[in-house]
């Protein structure tokens, strides 16, 4: 129960992060008119898109600050920036200032995710990890339901928008003051030699009894793991380059497979068979926060890779659905059927695993002397290549056509489910140590 609530506590920024960086989806259109720059194209997406250059900002450093301050304190750094330009763009005058709330929104989402993802591994036994890693999942998908049903009303009433911006104030407060009675890493206490410090966490966490297995199992592991000194040239060419590779392999083979695009382009696939488009992106909410559920119950019994290989094979069979779909044998109502369908069983089978497993599953496999770095880096690169899908996506799709492109996203799914299946090491039910141990064998042989 009391490792429960350590979890749980961080739910509301994890929430909150959602709902400051995805608010503007249905509330740009009245930004930009009250704002001054209704119908310039590059302004609209430089609101979506400066979010993601913060993200990749406060991500490439969350690894230094998670060491630097700890990961309790991450957390509360991590909902600073989002307080802040919540605040700043809700009462912002102008372009610029929206800008400069969104980049400053940006630098906590890129922050929050791989310290959230950090903690679990760190606090959570073994048995139970998995399904403590799924929460931060179901608490993304609660944020972009939530930002969905708040802006509803942005069309009809003048200056919503500035109020759905003050409510993301309020989880990424929740988090700052929750986090003030949450147990520190006794992971990172350990490394940084606070040993005492470090047994007290564990009895707040597991309670008395399970204290000195713990410990043993801490002092296993080289107590010098201070990574203070680790450079990312030794990150990315020195030994520790294979598990480096599948972390960053994974989380590009993430976004390559398109489920970004899937959501941005979701509502224009809806409205074009007359389904309107609220209840169509609803219908998307549910099944991510539908698969999400499922994957967080089934995390621990099945194991992360049995989940990535399904999800990727599943993603793979229903981007094939819309392929079929966007074909020009497909009839008027097959086609829709196909398209819609297909759409919302790929999100299903999206957050199945391909969504919450290779957060979790990193912050797992990396050993405890590179671990907040190597995830910095890691989630570094899912922000760039997310930025770059959302970019390009329209174009690819005028130049290639919807069959083409989704051909290419179902390849890429193909891909994952070969790269999983030879490279991804299952970690269910072991420690740290274990799994640390089990890679040093593997990249033996």
């Amino acid at each position: 129960m009391k490792i429960q609530l350590q979890c749980v506590y961080r739910v509301p920024g994890l929430v909150g992060g959602a709902l400051c960086g995805i608010v503007v989806n249905e509330t740009l259109e009245s930004i930009s008119i009250d704002l001054g720059f209704s119908g310039n194209t590059l302004a609209e997406g430089l609101v979506v898109s400066i979010c993601l250059g913060g993200a990749f900002i406060g991500s490439l450093f969350s690894g230094w600050i998670a060491d630097g301050v700890g990961r309790r304190r991450s957390f509360q750094l991590c909902a600073l920036p989002m307080i802040i330009g919540a605040i700043m763009s809700a009462t912002s005058t102008s372009l610029w200032g929206m800008l400069l709330g969104r980049l400053f929104v940006g630098t906590g989402m890129g922050l929050g995710p791989p310290v959230a993802a950090l903690y679990v591994a760190e606090v959570s036994p073994p048995a139970v990890r998995g399904t403590f890693g799924g929460l931060t999942q179901i608490a993304t998908c609660l944020g972009l339901m939530g930002s969905l049903f708040i802006g509803i009303p942005a069309k009809e009433i003048v200056g919503w928008w500035r109020i759905c911006f003050w409510v993301s104030v309020i989880p990424s407060t929740a988090l700052a003051l929750f986090m003030e009675i949450c147990a520190e890493s006794p992971y990172w206490l350990f490394k940084r030699g606070r040993t005492i410090e470090a047994e007290a966490e564990f009895e707040k966490l597991l309670g008395g009894l399970h204290v000195k297995p713990a410990m043993n199992d801490l002092t296993k592991s080289d107590r010098g793991d201070e990574s203070s000194g680790i450079k990312i040239s030794e990150l990315l060419f020195g030994c520790h380059a294979r598990v480096m590779f599948i972390g960053s392999t994974l989380f590009a083979l993430q976004q390559l497979s398109g489920i970004n695009a899937v959501f941005y382009f979701s509502s224009a696939v809806f409205e074009s068979f007359g389904v309107p488009s609220k209840l169509g992106n609803t219908c998307v909410g549910i099944c991510n926060l539908l698969g999400s559920i499922i994957s967080m119950i089934l995390m621990d019994k099945l194991g992360r890779k049995v989940l990535l290989l399904g999800s990727f094979l599943g993603m793979a069979v229903t981007m094939g659905l819309q392929v079929i779909a966007a074909s020009p044998y497909a009839s008027i109502f097959g086609g829709m059927y196909l398209s819609v369908g297909g759409m919302l069983l790929y999100v299903l089978s999206f957050a199945l695993g391909a969504g919450p497993v290779p957060c979790l599953l990193m912050s797992e496999i990396l050993p405890g002397k590179i671990r907040a770095k190597a995830m910095a880096i890691c989630l570094a690169v899912h922000w760039v290549i997310n930025f770059f899908v959302g970019l390009l996506f329209l174009r690819m799709l005028e130049q290639l056509g919807a069959q083409l492109l989704y051909s290419i996203f179902g390849s890429f799914c193909l891909l994952a489910v070969l790269f999983v299946k030879k490279y991804v090491l299952e970690t269910k039910g072991k420690s740290l140590q274990e799994i640390e141990i089990a890679l040093l064998a593997q990249e033996a042989t």
